[in-house]
């Protein structure tokens, strides 16, 4: 396990509300919490900008963060987030900010405090453009959506 740096924004988070944390030994993200100072409604096709109250600084470019939906909410409610999977970058060290989107039907009411996004941690790869004329050609070639006859 590596360590994460981490600048609390948000005086609730470890007082009032634990802190981001892996609920069991194999969950893959941990909770974010929409560090509101007041309840927020949703309309339906609505999005809003929610702070986490905390900062990151991952600090090492084989690694970012991603920020992804809540399955339970996602799937339930219709909240998910506004660009679908957000990405934080090694070297970002400022807030980390929730962009979330009612894509359902009925408003959808977020609570100070409330479990909204997770943070997930996943090692990145940079690669170099090496400029080709052509490829060998792989078994898939071009073949694109449905190129197999299953959709």
């Amino acid at each position: 396990m590596k360590d994460l740096k981490v600048r609390i924004l948000d005086p609730r988070l470890g007082r009032e509300w634990p802190l981001p944390e892996y609920a069991t030994s194999g969950s893959a993200g941990m909770d974010l919490r929409a560090c509101l100072e007041e309840s927020k409604t949703l309309q339906p096709g609505e999005t809003a900008l929610l702070p986490s109250g905390m900062a990151i600084h991952l600090d090492d470019p084989g690694l970012a963060a991603v920020l992804l939906p809540r399955s339970g909410l996602g799937h339930k409610q219709g909240l998910v987030l506004g660009n679908l999977v957000g990405l934080i970058d090694s070297d970002y060290q400022g807030e980390v900010k929730i962009s979330c989107w009612n894509r359902g039907d009925a408003a959808i009411h977020i609570e100070p405090g409330q479990r909204i996004c997770q943070l997930v941690v996943v090692p990145v790869v940079q690669v170099r453009l090496d400029i080709v004329d052509s490829f060998e050609a792989s078994e898939r070639a071009e073949g694109g959506i449905g190129h197999t006859g299953v959709i």
